[in-house]
């Protein structure tokens, strides 16, 4: 099953980080939001990530790029830009070609809990 993480948005809230990179790309500990929620999902076997970029979007793709000789596991991750200003509903309609199953997982690019 795919799972989809929205990674576009311009995380205002978090501002003292998000001037210099997208929200998801925040560090806890030495690796970013993102890489945690990507581990998360793979330990319960969901291997395929879409992510919707927009804000920084390059930060993410380089991320991605220095990273991907070090991927834990078979990850398979699509980058896609779906624009600077697009809307959450309008960044799903973007990525409804490189969704390959049914059903899927959705979730925010800073999307973490330890419930």
């Amino acid at each position: 099953m795919d799972v989809v993480i929205l990674c576009g948005g311009k995380g205002t809230r978090l501002s003292e980080e998000t001037t210099v990179k997208p929200k998801p790309m925040v560090k806890i500990g030495d690796k970013p939001i993102l890489w945690h929620i990507i581990k998360y999902y793979s330990f319960f076997g969901f291997n395929r990530f879409i992510l919707a970029l927009g804000y920084k979007a390059d930060y993410i793709k380089q991320f991605f790029s220095d990273y991907k000789s070090e991927y834990e596991g078979n990850w398979e991750i699509e980058l896609v830009d779906t624009g600077l200003n697009t809307l959450k509903g309008g960044r799903i309609k973007k990525l409804e070609k490189y969704i390959l199953t049914d059903n899927f997982h959705l979730t925010y690019g800073d999307g973490l809990s330890n419930i």
